[in-house]
């Protein structure tokens, strides 16, 4: 790690990250009218702002241009230089009908006029190196300046593939995993890779398996299991019988060949703890989950019986878990949300006596622009003293999630169609058995409102048509 990201201590230094809205206009090559447009972003810098230099930030978030383009997913890099070079410059690519698109603008600070300077954004439009338009952002100051100043976060960097080492240390009745779920832009499949360790309970030898599966947007799913493999104790990742769930790398084989993968995979967002963090840390839970970063970026190729689906920057993230072997009933969702939001949601009864009987108990973290809620991850499982937990309904082929903490609430709604869901059995470590039904090409709608003056008002909502990740398990 180079000297600017440590401090003197040597810890890791903090970022930067916030969110901010832009409105305005823009014109096209072409036509004789002016289009809204609305331009809203997270922003994040792996260091803390110079004001006195050069800053670079990456930004996502979602473009909307009335009539025209609303893509959620837009992306670029901000360049944060107001006394240095008197600028602070935006470029960002999108899509519209199909075309991919470039926004390069800047704010040029000025002394003079240092209000209008910072918040007024000239821009261009880009096809292909090619001029198709211009326009001009504004930031709405008697709207978005406490929003703006509230969302500036300054997080210590975390190490995403720290999370990856294994965490079992031999004890017998353990099962430790390694997946990975995304959508290929281009073809609408969704993709799954479950990489598994189990340690049986009756003292036996350990054992790594798992499986790969796709989800055609048009056509049957496929899958194919891998294993069972010689445990390989590595520093990184799971590595077992020639396929590797490892740091920025994800490679395998199944079915003799059949199922082939080899996929990079770029973090680009922080750890997301599903559970509580102290619950990863001490495994005193009957499991825990966490992703390594709630999002990432997928490029590379997976192939099935002689079709090649090629991946360019395709939505997803990959996930751990931890424990003794599956619960009783459970429902999981993670669902990017685009512009930087993503959904996370596991609903279970435990196998623990006295628990399983208990209702669902509920995790879910929501984070948008940049946080994360609820605050506390054990508020949507246990409420305040038992009283207030989100409800869960776990019935296929929709199932649903609710709740309230703080001024907010939210409704959650899945749907995993039977012809794209897969049913597959598990082995627990006391070798009993588990049933899961996965979509990676599920349906939700999530609706959050905010409590206004009595009432509840819509603060945002969300619809995937086939994009969301999803999986209901029996026993």
């Amino acid at each position: 790690m180079s000297r600017g990201t440590r401090n003197r201590a040597g810890a890791p230094a903090r970022g930067t990250a916030f969110a901010e809205t832009m409105l305005g206009t823009v014109r096209l090559d072409g036509e004789d009218r002016t289009r809204p447009i609305r331009l809203d972003l997270t922003v994040r810098a792996d260091r803390l702002l110079r004001l006195l230099g050069t800053t670079e930030a990456r930004a996502t978030g979602r473009i909307r241009v009335a009539g025209w383009a609303d893509d959620p997913r837009a992306e670029g890099e901000l360049e944060i230089s107001p006394i240095a070079r008197h600028r602070i410059g935006y470029r960002l690519e999108f899509s519209a009908g199909g075309r991919r698109l470039t926004l390069d603008g800047w704010k040029s600070v000025s002394a003079l006029r240092p209000l209008a300077s910072m918040t007024v954004l000239p821009y261009t439009l880009h096809e292909d190196g090619r001029r198709i338009g211009t326009g001009t952002l504004r930031f709405p100051l008697g709207t978005q300046l406490l929003p703006f100043l509230a969302s500036f976060r300054f997080p210590r960097p975390a190490n995403s593939a720290a999370f990856l080492a294994p965490r079992w240390r031999g004890e017998p009745g353990r099962t430790e995993v390694w997946y990975t779920t995304l959508t290929d832009p281009d073809s609408g499949s969704g993709l799954w890779l479950h990489h598994e360790l189990t340690a049986p309970a009756d003292g036996s030898e350990p054992y790594a398996h798992g499986w790969a599966a796709v989800f055609p947007k048009d056509g049957p799913v496929r899958h194919a299991r891998f294993g069972p493999a010689e445990w390989t104790p590595g520093t990184s990742g799971f590595h077992a019988g020639g396929v590797e769930a490892g740091p920025g790398h994800l490679t395998g084989t199944a079915e003799g060949g059949a199922l082939r993968w080899d996929l990079t995979e770029h973090p680009t967002d922080e750890p997301l703890f599903t559970f509580p963090r102290w619950s990863w840390r001490r495994p005193l839970l009957p499991a825990a989950q966490m992703l390594p970063a709630a999002r990432a970026a997928y490029d590379g190729t997976f192939t099935h019986d002689g079709t090649t689906l090629t991946l360019t920057a395709a939505p997803g993230a990959s996930a751990r878990i931890y424990g003794h072997g599956n619960a009783r009933r459970w429902a999981w969702l993670h669902a990017d949300l685009g512009g930087g939001d993503v959904l996370e949601v596991v609903a279970a009864v435990s196998m623990r006596p006295g628990l399983r009987r208990l209702p669902p108990l509920v995790f879910l973290r929501l984070r948008r622009s940049g946080r994360t809620w609820p605050r506390r991850p054990e508020r949507p499982a246990f409420g305040w003293a038992g009283a207030g937990r989100f409800r869960a309904d776990l019935a296929l082929p929709t199932w649903k999630v609710t709740g309230r903490s703080g001024l907010r609430r939210i409704r959650v709604e899945v749907t995993q169609p039977p012809d794209r869901t897969l049913a597959l059995d598990y082995t627990d470590p006391d070798g009993r058995h588990a049933t899961c039904r996965n979509s990676e090409r599920a349906d939700a709608h999530v609706l959050l409102e905010r409590r206004w003056f009595g009432g509840w008002r819509t603060e945002a909502e969300w619809t995937l048509d086939g994009t969301a990740h999803a999986e209901v398990g029996t026993r």
